[in-house]
């Protein structure tokens, strides 16, 4: 390689190089000044956003402040109306202590006042006591005694009329709401007696039958009096026989057996004893018939079927005339309508009013008082304790305790005493009311005692001489407490003191 083109290669080295530097210092200087317009720019945006975000904050701080001030007014405003109100509280405070400053000071001046009227009205007293002492030279009792009588002789005629007042409107309410539940419970049930005696007649169709009854040297008779237990009287009289006996079940059965055994011809002892034996089956089931008839009619639930059964038998008792289930049945009615009235508990006086006899179903079997009697059987068959001490109260022994027991025992005395019920002899009710009339003539004063009313009523005539018109209503509550401890009797009864003064002139 020669020189020349050495140096050619070497030039042309060095040329390119100076052009290429001054190429790349060109765009060097380009991209520089590309960053300097970009500093730049992001340096004013973010002046400008600098300066925003400045003004933002000043515009949230003043809200800030501004919102301050209005809550800080607010809760001045409220400081300053709990500031009035407690001066108003104050105020009223003051002005009630004030208030009742005056008013103690004012009773404490009454207050001595009635004590200097009290110390005057002794003094007067004392004074009066003393000069009636001297004066009349009486002890402390007598003197008192004298004053008062004169006062009670001064007042006598406001006394009596206020104690006529008092009586007359006690006893017109009393009157009128008595009447009203027991009028009411009578009428929801108005039973009739049924009343029953210790003999029943069977018809025969003729005389001749009354031989074959009797059988053969007897054997027929006695065969059912036997078996029955009942007995049966023959004698002259035509076309009928007496079976008598004290038990109901047992004479019902007697009569049906034998009404069927004359019906049927045939009458011998084997046929008897059958004939009873398949009335007494029929009767056991006409026995619970009627107690579940009679569990139905008054509306009684939850009670043992062997209860029922029990039940069922009072159809066959009697007592005082009537017929127990009857009766039994009477009293529930009585007993539920006045309790219902009374807001009392209507299911128990049901229950013990249909069940207080329930004794008297056995009372043959189990010796005892009827109403113990019963009251054990309720309580055998689970009924309640209130309706088992009804029915051992029944009868006041012992004393009824609820409301209750005391409606069962005022619900039987009316269904015993009511009109219709009994049947009183006439000794008895001449007894009676001579017991009357002799109980109200025993006081002083008295002219004559009269019984009315079948003995619910006694008319007394006094000496106007000698009772007057306050010892009249004196006179009257004193015979009514004799009456209530001394005479027995069922109901009520009324009693009547009359005073009346006549004047007599005859004209010639």
């Amino acid at each position: 390689m020669t020189t020349l083109t050495i140096f050619l290669v070497l030039a042309g080295l060095a040329g390119g190089g100076a052009i290429g530097y001054v190429y790349r210092r060109k765009i060097v200087e380009e991209k520089q000044k590309d960053v300097v317009d970009k500093s730049k720019k992001m340096m004013q945006e973010a002046t400008t956003k600098a300066k925003e975000m400045l003004l933002e904050a000043k515009n949230d701080a003043f809200k800030i402040q501004e919102e301050a001030k209005v809550e800080e007014r607010k809760k001045r405003e409220q400081l300053s109306k709990t500031e009035e109100r407690l001066v108003k509280k104050e105020e009223a405070l003051d002005r009630r202590t004030e208030g009742n400053e005056k008013i103690r000071e004012e009773l404490e001046v009454k207050v001595e006042s009635i004590k200097e009227l009290k110390e005057k009205v002794q003094a007067m007293y004392q004074k009066q006591e003393d000069e009636l002492s001297k004066i009349t030279s009486l002890s402390k009792e007598e003197a008192k005694e004298l004053l008062l009588k004169k006062v009670e002789e001064e007042s006598k005629e406001d006394i009596i009329e206020q104690i006529k007042r008092t009586e007359k409107a006690l006893k017109d309410e009393a009157e009128n709401k008595a009447k009203s539940i027991i009028a009411d419970a009578i009428q929801k049930y108005a039973a009739e007696t049924a009343v029953e005696s210790t003999a029943t007649i069977v018809d025969l169709p003729n005389d001749e039958m009354k031989g074959r009854i009797i059988g053969r040297e007897g054997r027929n008779i006695n065969t059912f009096e036997q078996i029955t237990g009942i007995d049966v009287i023959v004698d002259d009289t035509p076309g009928s026989i007496v079976i008598s006996g004290f038990d109901l079940i047992r004479r019902y059965v007697a009569k049906v057996a034998l009404t069927r055994l004359i019906e049927d011809g045939r009458i011998h002892p084997a046929r008897i004893e059958e004939t009873v034996e398949k009335t007494i089956g029929e009767v056991n089931k006409l026995v619970k018939e009627l107690g579940e008839k009679a569990v139905y009619d008054t509306g009684v639930v939850g009670l043992h079927p062997d209860l029922v059964k029990i039940l069922g038998r009072l159809k066959f008792r009697s007592s005082n005339n009537q017929n127990v289930l009857k009766h039994s049945m009477e009293v529930a009615f009585l007993a539920s309508a006045i309790a219902s009235e009374l807001k009392a508990d209507v299911d128990v006086c049901l229950k013990a009013g249909l069940l207080h006899d329930i004794g008297k179903a056995v009372n043959h079997e189990v010796q005892g008082f009827h109403a113990n009697i019963g009251g054990d059987i309720a309580k055998k068959y689970g009924l309640s304790d209130a309706v088992v001490h009804a029915i051992y109260s029944h009868h006041g022994d012992p004393e009824p305790e609820t409301v209750e027991a005391k409606i069962l025992q005022a619900a039987n005395l009316i269904s015993n005493a009511r009109p219709g019920a009994n049947k009183d002899n006439l000794d008895n009710y001449v007894k009676r009311m001579n017991e009357l009339e002799n109980t109200a003539s025993s006081f002083d004063g008295v002219r004559k005692a009269y019984a009315i009313q079948a003995g619910n009523e006694v008319r007394v005539f006094v000496e106007p001489e000698i009772v007057d018109d306050l010892q009249s209503i004196k006179l009257s509550h004193e015979i009514v407490k004799k009456i209530e401890r001394d005479l027995n009797y069922p109901g009520q009864i009324k009693v009547d003191v009359l005073r009346e003064t006549r004047a007599e002139e005859f004209a010639k």
